[in-house]
């Protein structure tokens, strides 16, 4: 049996990043923290929770204030009243946010304090897209498809439209083309040539938009797929129906615990991937226990 791992999955950089960031601080200080799961996979997680890292909320941060703690702002970011409110209760903070989501965040405010009606595409209470509502105090449209955009959004506004950076691409235009469409009529509608003020800004991270085809290719090509990823990651939903919609025969697992060998019945090319936020050494546990399988 020729069990394979997707060589384009596992951590994303910014992801590499963060993680790097949070075992250098584990290795010099005591007392570390990180606001809010580091990475939306569990195994991983506990791995860094047996290193000594502690996960806490901003509702912990008074109780933290004069420990000498520090708290670790994760890849997601983190809108600015967080930063107010560690400068309160005097915490060190050690910003690892991903500097495609600052992007996103620099860029949302620009246009915010522009004047433009911001739209999101994205889901609402994600992480990124609380640090992304915060940059402009909560005013922000966040729609999750083109219906909720057409829906919710006043094109007669000028209009800027941005994306959670780990949305799937072909949403996001089919939002933009809808908003399009909605000024188009908006013209016909009134009899005369408005003045419409519109922008399509894709800030969809090219690592995650990168891999869909490359995965796509690769679970077309394997008898059964195994695909590793937290529940809670947005990008590993997205993954895996990539992944699904290629070969039928896609699992999703969360740890090796949910591994079933029934899935590989007669199949003789097993292909493993996973989200940007699944650890290659997990992937590795999984390969390892098809292939004892195999053995036995």
């Amino acid at each position: 049996m020729d069990v394979q791992i997707d060589a384009n999955s596992g951590f994303c950089w910014g992801v590499v990043r963060t993680v790097e960031i949070a075992e250098e601080l584990l290795k010099s200080r005591d007392n570390v923290h990180v606001l809010g799961h580091i990475i939306h996979n569990p195994r991983e997680i506990e791995r860094l929770e047996q290193a000594g890292l502690r996960t806490v909320t901003i509702e912990d941060f008074p109780s933290l204030s004069g420990s000498g703690a520090t708290v670790l702002i994760r890849a997601h970011g983190e809108p600015p009243a967080t930063y107010q409110e560690a400068f309160k209760h005097e915490i060190e903070l050690v910003d690892a946010t991903c500097p495609v989501v600052t992007k996103l965040q620099e860029r949302v405010r620009k246009f915010f304090l522009d004047g433009y009606q911001v739209v999101v595409f994205g889901k609402k209470n994600h992480a990124e897209v609380l640090g992304v509502r915060g940059v402009c105090h909560d005013k922000c449209i966040v729609v999750l498809n083109a219906e909720e955009a057409l829906e919710q959004v006043d094109v007669s506004k000028p209009t800027v439209l941005f994306s959670q950076t780990t949305m799937d691409r072909p949403g996001f235009f089919k939002v933009r083309d809808a908003l399009k469409e909605k000024i188009a009529d908006l013209v016909v509608d009134t009899m005369e040539s408005i003045a419409t003020d519109f922008h399509a800004k894709d800030t969809i991270c090219g690592q995650v938009s990168g891999r869909e085809k490359k995965l796509a290719e690769f679970a077309a090509e394997r008898d059964v797929m195994i695909f590793v990823a937290g529940r809670a990651s947005s990008n590993g939903k997205v993954l895996f129906n990539v992944c699904k919609d290629a070969n039928p025969r896609t699992h999703f697992i969360e740890g090796l615990d949910e591994l079933n060998v029934e899935w590989l019945e007669n199949a003789t090319k097993i292909g493993i991937s996973g989200a940007t936020s699944t650890p290659h050494w997990l992937m590795e546990q999984v390969r390892d226990s098809i292939q004892q399988h195999v053995a036995a």
